[in-house]
């Protein structure tokens, strides 16, 4: 299983990379929208996205309306994972297509109930 994270901090994927390693779970990254659509279209299967919102370029939403407009991707698993709180943003980011939402700041152990919860780990 190969899961991209895609966050405009270095330091946040740097973070998200290390709880995936400890689940056993390879990982790219991407630093915005427009570089993760390209490497979704381009390096292959990726069975997941962890899309931060907040990014230069094409931001979180706008990356997921993407992928869903692509019926070819439509089996891969997009996890949000940002800071935008509010129940708006958790309901219009699960309208445009994301498979749940994840709130920063977090955990490996919240990381990981969610990845269970979308059936990517057992």
């Amino acid at each position: 299983m190969r899961i991209l994270v895609i966050d405009d901090s270095r330091t946040v994927r740097r973070l998200l990379v290390s709880y995936l390693k400890d689940l056993s779970i390879d990982s790219a990254e991407a630093g915005d929208g427009r570089e993760a659509l390209e490497k979704v279209e381009n390096e292959g299967p990726l069975e997941a996205c962890l899309v931060d919102w907040d990014m230069p370029v094409m931001n979180g939403l706008d990356f997921v309306k993407a992928v869903r407009a692509k019926p070819e991707l439509a089996g891969m698993k997009l996890m949000m994972v940002t800071a935008q709180t509010s129940f708006n943003s958790v309901a219009e980011a699960l309208a445009a297509g994301a498979d749940d939402y994840l709130m920063k700041p977090l955990t490996r152990q919240m990381l990981e109930e969610k990845l269970r919860l979308l059936g990517l780990i057992d």
